[in-house]
């Protein structure tokens, strides 16, 4: 079986339209021999749109593919409009399995009962991790996070991990609030590194998937900038499966993602700095327990994402 592609998806869509239609006629007229959990259509696997989505498409598709070979059945990738499309499919039933980052994964499992299943692991068998950062021009005056107090600062996009809520949490920490500096979302994790580049702003996070990304492709010099803040590591995005779905396709899915081959998984690992990755791990709700603790601390609920 082969998986498909639908494009950036609104969360209104998603809420409100049912995607069966769009099976291949091979789903639709599936034989005897096709698992039961496939029999409704293609399974529907959401990505958040942490990069640009005809970058990731490409990649995701591979995994995808590997996953449906694995199945039985046809996988379909979407990657969504944003972090709380993805959450909203979900909880309407729109969305099978989900990629989410590590606090959109906190609200999806309180909103959609998303399960996690598996993570990235590195080619030594660890559990893959990545930062937060805050960065600056090399010659800037800005030395650390004390000194953005009336500065221009460009976040990523709400509701993001490292692009938002880490920043935010690093600058309460810092005893700096909000009001004291000029907080602007620029869409994305690209997009703020963007905005620093182009000098458009005094400030920017950049985490540390999107520097090592952006490095490999030549659209950033790392050694013009400096990094003025960086969090504690943080366990990298756990894939999910809607709470509700079949358990056999739970069982199903957690089986074919844990036993992908590293080329499935190649090209997505370079997009979340694990380069070469390992097999994917399992994963379990307590693997991301400090993200649930950072969102009660933050006073966060979906309605921040």
């Amino acid at each position: 079986m082969k998986s498909r592609y639908l494009a950036l998806i609104p969360a209104a869509l998603l809420a409100t339209v049912g995607l069966s239609s769009c099976a291949s006629p091979d789903v639709q007229n599936a034989s005897a021999n096709t698992p039961a959990y496939c029999a409704n259509g293609p399974i529907k696997f959401g990505i958040e749109p942490y990069e640009d989505p005809a970058k990731l498409e490409p990649a995701y598709r591979v995994l995808a593919d590997a996953m449906a070979a694995k199945l039985g059945c046809e996988v379909e990738v979407q990657v969504v409009e944003d972090y709380s499309a993805e959450v909203l499919a979900m909880a309407n039933n729109r969305l099978d399995i989900g990629q989410f980052g590590p606090m959109g994964y906190v609200f999806a499992s309180t909103k959609a009962g998303a399960e996690p299943i598996a993570s990235f692991g590195t080619a030594d068998g660890e559990l893959s991790t990545y930062t937060a950062g805050i960065w600056v021009p090399k010659d800037s005056a800005i030395q650390s996070i004390n000194d953005l107090k009336g500065k221009d600062v460009a976040l990523g996009g709400i509701g993001s991990t490292s692009g938002d809520v880490l920043p935010r949490y690093g600058l309460k920490k810092a005893g700096i609030s909000e009001s004291d500096l000029d907080i602007s979302y620029a869409g994305g994790h690209p997009e703020a590194l963007l905005a620093l580049a182009n000098g458009t702003v005094d400030a920017a996070e950049i985490n540390s998937q999107t520097l090592a990304s952006a490095t490999a492709a030549g659209t950033f010099k790392p050694e013009d900038f400096r990094q003025i803040w960086t969090s504690e590591a943080i366990p990298n995005d756990p894939i999910t499966i809607r709470g509700s779905a079949d358990p056999a396709l739970k069982e199903a899915v957690r089986d074919a993602l844990v036993n992908l081959p590293a080329e499935a998984i190649e090209e997505v690992g370079g997009f979340l700095d694990v380069t070469p990755p390992g097999p994917l791990l399992a994963v379990t709700k307590e693997t991301y327990q400090p993200l649930f603790d950072l969102a009660a601390t933050m006073g966060l609920t979906e309605e921040d994402l």
